[in-house]
């Protein structure tokens, strides 16, 4: 196993031109450890730490360009108000060495449909900026995502970062495990918010091929809400629509069974979770001094 150390993004995209099936690893959190058990066993590793700007954030007007290896705890304490979801979800990944050494740009890289980032990253919206020599290229998140642990890029291109748009309205994540902590999810749901759209995007991870967002379930709600005026009236959500969306979601997934859960378990806890988050993100959008009775 060859070890490539650019120095630059420039020589990073010439390695990766030069040697196609070049590993990137820039935190180390899933390539380290499918190296360690011998599941994998790269001809080279394409080694991105000296590479600072990955590291490096830029909140814009609408959106924050993310670098690809900006690490869990930084988003945590910094971008907690533009990236609410995204935070929550980092708050969840692994213990706080982990947190400090990884990022997003390798949960998208690795595409596992177990990547704890990847429902706060459908929830909220956001394009994947990739490169290579030939150019450079954003893949709306929607489209990144191409089967169990794949994705959109091609052969020479690298993450350089995300731009995640940044939060209108409430946002939430939940995760279930095996334990508290130091867990690979059973499943995971994320929701978001958008007022300014009249919109409510989701993202479910650990049940499906791959991170998915329940569709059937956000057209329903989006229809409803628009609907019942509730965005306008701000008022609670009935039961029966909160209900409703859970089942939604719950179909959505598409899960199997392993060591960490049953399939039938999943599809439950995915209704639960949905349920749940919606009606923690939609007492938030009603704003504090209001009743707290709501989605239970």
């Amino acid at each position: 196993m060859d070890f490539l150390r650019p120095a630059s993004w420039e020589e990073a995209l010439a390695a990766k031109a030069e040697h196609p099936t070049a590993v990137p690893i820039a935190g180390g959190t899933d390539v380290m450890v499918e190296i360690n058990f011998d599941h994998r066993r790269p001809e080279y590793l394409l080694d991105l730490n000296r590479i600072g700007e990955l590291r490096e954030w830029e909140v814009g007007a609408d959106t924050v360009r993310l670098g690809a290896s900006v690490p869990y705890t930084d988003i945590m304490e910094n971008l907690r108000a533009e990236l609410p979801g995204l935070a929550l979800a980092s708050h969840t990944v692994a213990s706080p060495q982990i947190r400090n050494r990884g990022g997003v740009g390798g949960n998208l890289g690795t595409a596992s449909p177990a990547g704890d980032a990847h429902p706060a990253l459908l929830a909220a919206d956001c394009e994947v900026e990739a490169e290579s020599v030939r150019g450079s290229r954003l893949i709306p998140i929607d489209e990144f995502y191409t089967g169990v642990k794949r994705n959109a890029l091609a052969p020479d291109e690298l993450i350089r970062a995300v731009h995640i748009k940044k939060a209108d309205g409430p946002q939430q994540y939940s995760k279930v495990g095996t334990r508290n902590a130091m867990v690979i999810a059973v499943c995971a749901f994320g929701i978001a918010l958008h007022p300014e759209t009249r919109t409510v995007r989701t993202g479910i991870g650990s049940a499906a091929p791959t991170p998915i967002r329940a569709k059937a379930a956000e057209e329903f709600l989006n229809a409803a809400l628009e609907e019942g005026g509730f965005w306008d009236s701000k008022k609670i959500i009935t039961p029966s629509v909160a209900k409703q969306f859970a089942e939604l979601a719950s179909g959505a997934a598409n899960p199997i069974d392993d060591v960490r859960g049953t399939a039938n378990y999943r599809r439950h806890a995915v209704g639960i979770m949905a349920r749940r988050t919606l009606g923690w993100t939609w007492e938030s959008y009603r704003g504090a001094g209001r009743s707290t009775e709501g989605v239970a």
